[in-house]
């Protein structure tokens, strides 16, 4: 009975924070997203507001690479996913929806890599 009873509640608690979720991110007026090719492009603030799953909005597609780089978009966007400072700012001027510049100063990866 009691296990029973837990696991509902469990449910419920998932349940709950999907439906939030969705709510959260159907509400407010969505601008569409556009690419610079050359500029750091911010994540829009839903993307911070949650941090269990991944966005809501389908992933764009990766920005062309050029032919003389080493490094390509392969949908990486964390610190812990790179190898190198040189590759961190690589993905923060070339690849969307990175995560690795919290402060939004242009200097990516810089408890990690960039100090």
């Amino acid at each position: 009975m009691k296990v029973t009873t837990l696991l509902l509640i469990m449910g419920a608690a998932v349940a709950g924070v999907f439906a939030y979720d969705r709510y959260k991110v159907s509400e407010g007026p969505q601008e569409p997203e556009t690419i610079q090719p050359a500029a750091r492009v911010s994540p829009p603030a839903s993307s911070f507001d949650r941090p269990w799953g991944q966005q809501a909005a389908p992933a764009a597609a990766p920005a062309p690479v050029a032919a003389t780089s080493s490094y390509q978009c392969d949908g990486r966007t964390h610190c812990s996913q790179m190898r190198s400072c040189a590759e961190a700012k690589y993905f923060i001027q070339h690849c969307p929806n990175t995560k690795m510049d919290g402060d939004r100063d242009g200097i990516p990866c810089e408890n990690q890599w960039c100090n």
